[in-house]
């Protein structure tokens, strides 16, 4: 096979790694806004930097419901190697890196000792590869496997299917071979397409827009906010000869004494009418509605609660967008882990497996949302009268994926009553 070289892939990871790092930097809130204010002063703005975490609530609010649950008709036992490589962290980590960034890469390193797989997720901004569209493995990879405190690479690795060269920093590089036939550099990517192979962040340009217009808004109404402690004041016929009036005194003081002068004239004092909060919070509300409405939250997501507090069932039509985009991420991230799978598989086998060899193993997640007391009656009385029209229509396992919920392994059926005539 015909390579494009680690070179390439170097320079094809610097095209990127703007962009995600950005998009990193919106995550963790340490984004910051450099357009300049027509009316407010750099060193004022300054003082009053905001920070709003949309994006982040964006990302979470998805990732925290996308949970993992188990691999079914695992023929070949994948679920022991997840297990010794922390699985509860392994899988959120996973999950929450490419809501970010895209898509992941999942770094998969032999076992020392005949021991299983170790697994180690990697963020887009130090990973990237040649992309196969028919099995979203990658036909060739690169890797920053180690970096310094200056996030400088002390240990880079080039993946092909059949070695995997290392290339530590100031140091001879050396090369493991790879038995899969696969780079051991695996994509777990979200929601790619034919345009964006490597697939779309949840952090959109829209999202992050509305994000920095929110935050000018907040910074505009703290300056404001000043004035309600110490508003404006003015004094008018005010003698010239007169003694100046300290600005502070005559801003703190609770009582002035202002004498008349000698034609017994007396200044008039008076307070500017102070500005209304009401249009920065409209302003700040119109952007949250343009968040929410792209993010698939609402409003009280947002920190803009409802007066009435919702019903179980009005929180669930209201997230209606947030529950596609999980099952949409949710599908996503089925052909990742499966691929993460069948490349730890064969590592740990030593045999190249063929890919369909693993078409009947699935992934199981948890319910986007949890079942409630009403939603538990709801799913109970159904079953009951799909049972009755298709006997055995709904099992445990249908239940459990509709509700979450794992019933008992050693269920006792309810014994029918059986009268007869006497």
């Amino acid at each position: 096979m015909n390579y494009m070289g680690m070179g390439y892939l170097q320079r094809k990871l610097a095209l990127f790694k703007t962009g995600v790092d950005k998009r990193y930097r919106y995550y963790a809130m340490d984004d910051r806004d450099n357009t300049r204010s027509i009316v407010m002063p750099d060193n004022v703005r300054e003082m009053y930097r905001s920070v709003i975490e949309w994006t982040a609530k964006g990302v979470d609010s998805l990732a925290d419901r996308i949970i993992f649950r188990e691999f079914a008709n695992d023929d070949f036992n994948a679920w022991e190697i997840f297990k010794a490589n922390n699985p509860d962290i392994f899988f959120d980590t996973a999950i929450q890196s490419a809501l970010i960034a895209s898509c992941c890469f999942v770094y998969i390193m032999p076992g020392k000792e005949d021991s299983l797989p170790k697994m180690q997720v990697i963020e887009a901004s130090k990973a990237t590869g040649i992309l196969d569209p028919t099995t979203f493995l990658l036909t060739e990879g690169y890797a920053v496997l180690e970096s310094d405190s200056n996030e400088n690479p002390t240990l880079e690795a080039y993946f092909t299917g059949e070695k995997t060269w290392y290339y530590p920093k100031d140091e001879k590089p050396y090369s493991i071979d790879n038995s899969t036939g696969h780079p051991l550099l695996v994509p777990v990517i979200h929601r790619p397409d034919a345009v964006r192979p490597f697939g779309r962040s949840r952090i959109t340009k829209a999202g992050m827009y509305h994000q920095k217009a929110a935050k000018r808004t907040l910074e505009r109404a703290e300056v404001t906010a000043e004035f309600y402690s110490f508003p404006q004041k003015y004094v008018l016929g005010m003698d010239p000869d007169a003694e100046p009036m300290e600005k502070w005194r005559a801003t703190v003081s609770t009582l002035l004494e202002i004498s008349k002068d000698e034609d017994g004239d007396k200044p008039t004092v008076g307070q500017f009418t102070t500005a209304s909060m009401a249009p920065f919070m409209d302003h700040l509300k119109m952007y949250a509605s343009l968040f929410a409405g792209g993010s698939g939250l609402t409003l009280d997501d947002l920190g803009f609660p409802s007066d009435n507090p919702s019903s179980v069932e009005a929180i669930k039509a209201a997230h209606e967008n947030l529950r596609a985009a999980g099952r949409k991420a949710q599908r996503s991230f089925s052909s990742g882990f499966l691929n993460v799978a069948y490349i730890a598989v064969c590592l740990r086998d030593d045999f190249p497996y063929l890919r369909n060899q693993f078409m009947d193993t699935e992934i199981k997640w948890e319910p986007l949302f949890e079942a409630d007391a009403n939603m538990l009656t709801l799913v109970g009385d159904g079953a009951i009268k799909l049972n009755q029209a298709i006997p055995g229509f709904m099992d445990a396992d249908v239940i459990r994926d509709l509700t979450g919920v794992k019933g008992s392994d050693n269920p006792i059926p309810k014994a029918t009553e059986v009268t007869t005539d006497g």
